[in-house]
């Protein structure tokens, strides 16, 4: 049997590329060496049909290229020379209001664009059960491929240090404020145990612009974003109660917004950690020993793929979540009439968002060992599911089965 060859084209070199389009066929390349023959390429020409005649499979993320509406006029024209078409998504196609994208996606019909590209694709690849329901109302040829790693890559592979405190995490992106708007209050709630605990929040990043419209002409200008206007300075007053359980000395440091180091500041109950490039962010995953996964519950989040669940997992960290959506793909709660349970997470229900996240943390800060128990409770659950090379097989059977 020839070798199946594969155009793969994703939405970008970092970010959802990697995990979605990248990662994933590098490695069915390096396993499946006898099968598949994969080019990965991000720039395409439309109008060149000797190139696109050498494939059997384009892969791409949302849309062919940059250009939407070409995509979505060219999906037809691969489909009549016998090039079978996949789409991948990860993302609800339309965020919410509060999403800082909202009202640029709805302006552009960028949503419409990427469900065009949904319907017009021979098959859709996705990330959860959940979102794959919800596309099957577009297209019912949707395929789950979960987002998964590989553990071998050195992000993953960071020791932690040892501590005598706790140390709870959260790491992720700038989209998230209404998320941990779930968590005001929850540190003053700590008051009593602030000194046995500390918290760390990953992914800080002060770049950006901000657009200023003049109300007299409409006019529009951009100018860099000053760091008290970035969403990482909202962030840091959640998980600092507005930096009351810091010293006024490093409370001092942090409103210079510097990357110089500050000498003793593992000895603080609270760290904050730069972002980091895709490359290499999962190692702030040691830096801390419970990460915490709090989303609103609307479709949006309903549907994100559960890799928060997947990276504590495999780096054996405890984890705190929603009990919502992706969450509950994977997660079973430790808790029963207050006494643990064999499960591999808490989850805090959206009534008891304004309790259980401070009582969760308390629990764990009173039994750290448990903390570490849910660890590896749920590296045991993730590695036999989500790591690359078993997500790669499986995709390796989907390609096959196509041509």
């Amino acid at each position: 049997m020839s070798k199946i060859k594969i155009l793969v084209i994703p939405s970008d070199r970092t970010g959802v590329g990697k995990f979605r389009s990248i990662d994933p066929h590098l490695f069915l390349q390096k396993l499946y060496p006898e099968n598949f023959h994969v080019d990965i390429i991000f720039d395409v020409d439309f109008n060149d049909f000797n190139f696109w005649r050498d494939y059997q499979i384009v892969s791409f993320h949302r849309s062919i290229g940059q250009d939407m509406d070409r995509s979505i006029q060219f999906i037809p024209v691969l489909k009549s020379m016998g090039i079978v078409t996949v789409c991948d998504i990860d993302d609800y196609w339309l965020p919410t209001k509060e999403h800082p994208l909202h009202q640029l996606i709805v302006q552009n019909k960028i949503n419409e664009k990427i469900v065009a590209n949904i319907k017009a694709a021979d098959y859709v690849t996705t990330t959860t059960e959940l979102y794959a329901d919800e596309i099957r109302k577009i297209n019912k040829n949707v395929v789950v491929f979960p987002n998964a790693i590989d553990p071998n890559e050195n992000q993953f592979k960071e020791p932690t240090p040892e501590s005598d405190r706790l140390r709870i995490g959260w790491l992720g992106g700038s989209s998230h404020l209404h998320d941990l708007m779930l968590l005001d209050g929850m540190v003053a709630k700590l008051s009593d145990i602030k000194d046995k605990m500390q918290f760390v929040v990953c992914g800080f990043d002060t770049r950006g612009t901000m657009t200023e419209i003049n109300p007299q002409t409409g006019e529009q200008k951009q100018r860099p974003i000053k760091p008290h206007e970035t969403v990482w300075y909202e962030y840091e007053k959640i998980f600092t109660d507005n930096y009351n359980i810091v010293t006024p000395e490093y409370k001092n440091y942090l409103e210079k917004f510097i990357q110089d180091p500050f000498e003793g500041e593992e000895s603080e109950n609270y760290l904050r950690v730069w972002t980091k490039p895709v490359t290499s962010y999962a190692k702030n995953y040691s830096k801390f020993d419970v990460s915490l996964a709090p989303i609103k519950p609307h479709i949006f989040n309903k549907v994100k793929s559960q890799l928060k669940v997947i990276e504590a997992g495999f780096y054996k960290k405890a984890l705190i979540a929603s009990n919502y959506g992706p969450y509950t793909i994977d997660l079973t709660h430790c808790l029963k009439n207050g006494e643990f349970v064999d499960g591999n997470a808490l989850l805090v229900d959206e009534v008891r968002n304004h309790s259980d996240w401070s009582k969760n943390i308390k629990k764990l800060v009173q039994n750290p060992n448990m903390a570490k128990d849910m660890g590896e409770r749920l590296y045991e659950h993730v590695s036999q599911r989500y790591d690359l090379a078993i997500v790669t097989k499986t995709r390796s059977e989907f390609y096959k089965s196509l041509i």
